[in-house]
């Protein structure tokens, strides 16, 4: 089968490849906004929870944009607030676009048949280019989202401490659990790739802290975008995402990692309440600062 894209979207993964291309480093500004961790002007302006939110996070992708081609809105975040969470992360997403940032809604999706399609369209409603997916139902759970036009990261090994017990389980073949879907991935992405014909829309979710696995899952993915969270306050390292890179000069549009951060850039400080910069009227300066190191850093890394 050749590749498949949907009715009148391009495939993600050219858009994705073109943004990085275009800002030159491969980075993700991930916003998971809690109200006790926002600048205090923030708060003292907009006393309602989701106003606060809604404007801390506008605010954010203000001072990124132009540096970071992609946000990803934690969905959680949100939709704690009910009806009128949702309607801020719809905002949210639509002002990304509108500053010409792709939205990655990172809500982790993990069903199948009808209940997959109906949240596959509730993401497109969200204006999301792509969505994070728990696969452990088996290639239903990721394929109605390729069909309404999203790019899917697909999650294989996290950065969380504990995914171990279950993603580093070996089994009868001898491939760990990561491994076997790692393989599901590449298998169903072969047909999702973008009109270069290398990188595919299926991406995978391989941690920074889970590096000593990177070149494993490289191997089996070669064709997959890797979504790196766990670099920086989680203590990934430059090394660690040098690790999951695609082989070759390729230049960081095809590098094959997209890395996010987000409590080092949106709480810059390191403190994250009340320390230097979070308390300032100019707080964005410092959230795009953050970015700007971010954006150096990984691109030290991948360009050819």
């Amino acid at each position: 089968m050749g590749a498949q894209t949907s009715p009148n979207r391009r495939p993600f993964i050219d858009l994705l490849v073109e943004g990085v291309e275009h800002l030159g480093s491969p980075i993700c500004v991930g916003l998971d906004p809690v109200l006790e961790k926002l600048p205090e002007p923030v708060r003292a302006e907009h006393w309602e929870p989701v106003a606060a939110i809604e404007a801390f996070s506008t605010g954010v992708i203000d001072a990124v944009a132009g540096i970071a081609p992609v946000v990803k809105l934690q969905s959680a975040c949100y939709e704690r607030y009910g009806a009128a969470g949702v309607r801020v992360l719809e905002h949210v997403a639509a002002h990304a676009r509108s500053r010409g940032m792709l939205v990655l809604l990172d809500a982790k999706r993990g069903d199948i048949g009808i209940s997959a399609e109906h949240y596959a369209q509730a993401a497109v409603g969200l204006h999301a280019n792509a969505i994070t997916v728990n696969g452990y139902l088996g290639p239903s759970t990721i394929e109605p989202y390729l069909r309404a036009g999203l790019g899917v990261f697909v999650l294989v090994r996290t950065s969380n401490p504990d995914s171990d017990v279950v993603q580093g389980v070996e089994l009868g073949d001898r491939r760990s659990v990561a491994g076997m879907m790692g393989d599901m991935v590449a298998g169903i992405g072969a047909d999702w790739k973008g009109e270069r014909g290398t990188l595919s829309s299926v991406g995978a979710v391989v941690g920074a802290t889970k590096a000593a696995d990177g070149r494993m899952l490289r191997e089996r993915m070669p064709d997959q975008v890797f979504l790196v969270p766990g670099y920086g306050a989680q203590g990934g390292t430059q090394a660690d995402v040098r690790a999951l890179l695609r082989p070759g000069p390729l230049g960081a549009g095809e590098s094959g990692v997209l890395v996010t951060a987000s409590r080092s850039v949106i709480y810059p400080t390191g403190s994250e309440v009340g320390g230097v910069g979070i308390g300032d009227s100019d707080w964005g300066s410092s959230v795009r600062n953050a970015a700007e190191r971010l954006a150096s850093e990984i691109g030290s890394i991948t360009r050819g």
